[in-house]
């Protein structure tokens, strides 16, 4: 990963930034699909945890080439008056890294009750009592709302960075520019 390209959000009085992140990465999503690329991370320079927040800027990592290859597709058609995509640039020599990754919470508790009823043929009451409401994690991290490609389901997608580390990670990213080993460069 040798280059990047900053895709941040201009202000607008008639959608909210978190809205026009959810439609920028969903229109990344769907052009990583269609380029069946495995190639190019994600970040998202201003993500913090507390508060819960991706911020305004999307950055994208990859080869130059690869970069170019998705910005010659219309990718970005009807967000254009809404972002500034920047220009491809070199990663900075002193960069280091960091994993950006999908944390998936378990299901909430409903889910599980009626699954354990199913699977255990035990009444409502039962199921209630041997899960309880507090084992339902609450998964306190930003998040973006996604449909999938695959499958049409719109679910929240939570994000994670790791710590930076000084050594880069290889590896493939997927169709969301996530990887469970590579790591993005983070400056």
């Amino acid at each position: 990963m040798d280059c990047y390209m900053d895709f941040c959000l201009l202000p607008d009085p008639e959608f909210t930034a978190p809205v026009l992140m959810n439609a920028l990465f969903n229109k990344l999503h769907r052009a990583l699909v269609e380029m069946n690329s495995r190639e190019l991370g994600v970040s998202f320079p201003e993500y913090q945890e507390t508060p819960r927040q991706l911020g305004n800027c999307l950055r994208l990592h990859g080869r130059a080439e690869c970069l170019n290859r998705l910005m010659s597709e219309d990718w970005l058609k009807g967000l254009r008056d809404h972002l500034e995509a920047g220009s491809i640039e070199p990663v900075p020599e002193d960069a280091l890294h960091c994993r950006v990754r999908r944390v998936q919470p378990q299901s909430s508790v409903e889910r599980l009750r009626r699954r354990y009823i199913k699977r255990h043929g035990v009444t409502e009451e039962e199921a209630a009592s041997r899960l309880p409401d507090e084992i339902e994690e609450r998964v306190k991290l930003p998040f973006l709302r996604v449909r999938s490609t695959s499958t049409g389901q719109d679910f929240l997608l939570f994000l994670k960075h790791e710590q930076p580390q000084s050594q880069p990670v290889e590896g493939e990213f997927n169709t969301y520019g996530l990887s469970r080993e590579a790591t993005v460069p983070w400056f």
